[in-house]
């Protein structure tokens, strides 16, 4: 059996045996058996007239190139598929037709012929980038005669006319009767033109504290206002003349808050010593005293409708005082640095506190809890101002002063140009608000556009340092008439607006300028 098979094997040459290699390798390699299977004309008419009734039926009616419609002589030309081509103005000598591609063969190896050709429609992206790019030549603007636009196609394709780029608009330009579809930017937002407001000057110093003079309060009758002072005191001034009424005694260090009830003959006052006084003002003795606090009170504020009393702490709290039985109603926990300032209004949210630890935020007076906490700031935040008339506030802090919108705290806008640690914030019925800085400056702002139309820096009283140049606290009268700041140099300063100043004296600066706003 072996000498059979030896035989076998050998009746081949190596001749034949690198043949048959060859063959199954060309078999193997070369055989093309990815090459289509042979259209059927009828089938693939069929086919491809479907496809373009799915997917190109709306801008089926722009097809054909002129020389081909020339050919066939007919404005309502049929394809290879049978579909109307129209040519836009019938009758007319048109420069250009929006068209499909140029013909393409099925396939590769496949003759381009007649019955073979391919020829893609455009889709509407590309239909209406082609129509803006195509322009008719000047002869045809004379003669009026014009090239379709985005709009005609999209109305004849039924599609709402809102797809455009962002950032672009579809404008039609007048040209000699003629409306030419063409692409222009959006004009970029810019500030509008700030209302005009008189500039302030300062009309009166009083001097009496002993200290920094830290807080300042006017009473709703617009007859006094009180001042507390790091020499322990509180003061009481009459607002005409500037002289001292009284002084109150009772505090073992820096007063911090003052204010004044409008429901009730009462005044209240906190301080360093952790202490939340109430001064009877028909006896002028303290009458009650709020305790709970672990540090320093930094700030207080009453409720306009309701006999709540809130105050803020360097404990990093602020607590709300039932302010006839004493008692603690809530402590509002969740700043994680000292509460610096506090406000109170009678829409939610009812109290907005700012703190060191950089956040602002909103609560929910009945629950005591964060309704929302705001991040933006990204440093301490020591005073919050709401404005007396619109549903927003604003929030100063060493990096910007921010405008919010109630009650969520939407953010508005930032008013950027005070670059100094802002302790104090103080806003009008007319808009004008008011920032004061460590460093003595005291800049005025137009509160609908954030224009800064003024900025002061008033001069230290003899005998003080100039490093004594800072504005603790400042407020307008119930009049808005005047404006009261409370100082490092010991006074009170007093400013009142120019009646003097009017627009033409006084222009406003202003450019229109690009708005380069920015979230945080």
């Amino acid at each position: 059996m072996d000498e059979e098979k030896n035989e076998e094997v050998q009746k081949h040459s190596v001749h034949t045996l690198v043949f048959r290699s060859l063959k199954r390798t060309h078999d193997m390699f070369v055989g093309d058996n990815a090459k289509p299977v042979m259209l059927d004309e009828k089938s693939h008419k069929l086919k491809m007239s479907v496809k373009l009734h799915t997917e190109y039926n709306s801008v089926l009616h722009m097809p054909v190139l002129k020389e081909n419609a020339r050919e066939k002589g007919s404005h309502n030309a049929i394809d290879s598929y049978g579909h109307k081509q129209y040519l836009q103005n019938p009758g007319e000598d048109n420069e250009y037709l929006i068209t499909g591609t140029h013909p393409y063969p099925p396939g590769p190896g496949v003759a381009l012929t007649a019955d073979t050709k391919i020829q893609r429609m455009p889709s509407e992206s590309a239909a209406q980038s082609l129509a803006v790019a195509l322009l008719p030549p000047q002869s045809k603007i004379e003669a009026n005669r014009t090239a379709a636009g985005v709009g005609d196609i999209y109305r004849h394709a039924g599609i709402p006319e809102r797809s455009q780029p962002p950032g672009l608009s579809m404008a039609m330009m007048e040209t000699g009767g003629n409306k030419n579809s063409m692409l222009m930017a959006k004009k970029a937002p810019t500030m509008p033109k700030p209302q005009w407001h008189p500039p302030w000057k300062l009309y009166r110093v009083i001097s009496g504290h002993l200290g920094w003079v830290r807080c300042i309060a006017v009473e709703p009758g617009n007859q006094w206002f009180v001042t507390g002072s790091a020499d322990r005191t509180i003061k009481i001034w009459d607002l005409a003349s500037g002289k001292l009424k009284l002084s109150l005694t009772g505090h073992i260090s820096t007063v911090r808050g003052v204010i004044v009830s409008g429901r009730s003959p009462y005044l209240f006052s906190c301080g360093e010593d952790k202490q939340v006084k109430c001064w009877d003002l028909e006896y002028n003795k303290v009458i009650r005293h709020y305790h709970g606090h672990l540090s320093a009170v930094y700030g207080l504020d009453l409720h306009p409708t309701i006999d709540v009393l809130v105050t803020c702490s360097r404990d990093s709290t602020a607590r709300i005082w039932d302010v006839r039985t004493k008692a603690s109603v809530h402590t509002l926990t969740g700043h994680t640095n000292a509460v610096a300032t506090v406000k109170c209004q009678a829409a939610e949210p009812q109290i907005i506190t700012g703190s060191h630890d950089t956040t602002i935020r909103l609560w929910d007076l009945v629950a005591g809890k964060t309704r929302v906490t705001l991040t933006n700031h990204k440093k301490s935040v020591r005073a919050v101002v709401l404005h007396p008339r619109q549903y927003t506030f604003a929030s100063g802090s060493p990096d910007n002063i921010k405008q919010w919108k109630f009650p969520d705290g939407n953010f508005i806008q930032n008013l950027s140009g005070h670059s100094a640690i802002i302790n104090t914030l103080a806003v009008n019925s007319d808009g004008v608000l008011v920032s004061g800085a460590d460093n003595g400056t005291m800049h005025l702002w137009d509160w609908r556009t954030g224009y800064n139309f003024q900025r002061i820096h008033a001069a230290v009283q003899p005998g003080s340092l100039d490093s004594e140049s800072g504005i603790f606290a400042c407020v307008f009268d119930q009049s808005e008439s005047r404006l009261l700041t409370a100082e490092a140099d010991k006074t009170i300063k007093v400013y009142r607006e120019d009646d003097a100043a009017s627009e033409e004296t006084h222009p406003v600066s202003w450019k229109p300028e690009i708005i380069k706003r920015k979230r945080f």
